[in-house]
């Protein structure tokens, strides 16, 4: 009984060695630092997302009201053909039905068109912010030597999420010309 107590106070023995032996090998390698940036707050948050949004706000904002106005006289026109459809003549009745046609295509197509541009700007100015947002990241990462940072995580421990930072740095920069493409 003895020996087996002397055997298994042994084998306690060596992994208790090597443990005290891990620290002593950990503070030899380097550390490695992870951040985490959320960038949909970023485009919701920082003043250069912002100011883009409301930019293309301010631009698309008179073709939306000629447009919800084009929408409002199609169906006040098309309610009135309904209420008097009855009373028309069957050529009156298909002209006008043609005319409606032919104001609802209309309508369409620049519906259309409308959403096209307004596509292609919001991705022109998304970009632009991405790329300021994702150059504010990489100088955060350098001046505080993280080694990886991540836009996407199933779970980020709260400490490792560097958003604030970046949205401040974002916020600071306003204002200054932004560096061009590639530096």
């Amino acid at each position: 009984m003895k020996h087996l107590i002397r055997a298994a106070a042994g084998a306690l023995l060596v992994p208790a060695f090597l443990l005290a032996a891990v620290p002593a090998q950990a503070q030899t390698q380097e550390t490695f630092r992870i951040g985490f940036v959320n960038p949909d707050r970023v485009l919701r948050e920082a003043q250069p997302a912002k100011a883009a949004q409301a930019k293309l706000e301010a631009e698309f904002l008179k073709r939306e009201k000629d447009l919800t106005a084009q929408g409002d006289a199609l169906k006040t026109a098309s309610e009135k053909f309904e209420r008097e459809a009855s009373t028309l003549t069957e050529s009156q009745r298909v002209s006008r039905q043609r005319a409606l046609v032919d104001q609802d295509r209309d309508f369409q197509r620049k519906r259309r068109e409308f959403q096209e541009d307004l596509n292609a700007r919001k991705n022109e100015e998304l970009q632009q912010v991405y790329e300021r947002a994702n150059r504010v990241v990489k100088q955060v990462a350098e001046a505080e030597k993280y080694d990886a940072i991540l836009q996407e995580a199933i779970y980020i421990n709260p400490k490792h999420d560097i958003t604030d930072k970046v949205i401040k740095a974002l916020n600071a920069s306003v204002g200054s010309p932004a560096p061009a493409a590639g530096k």
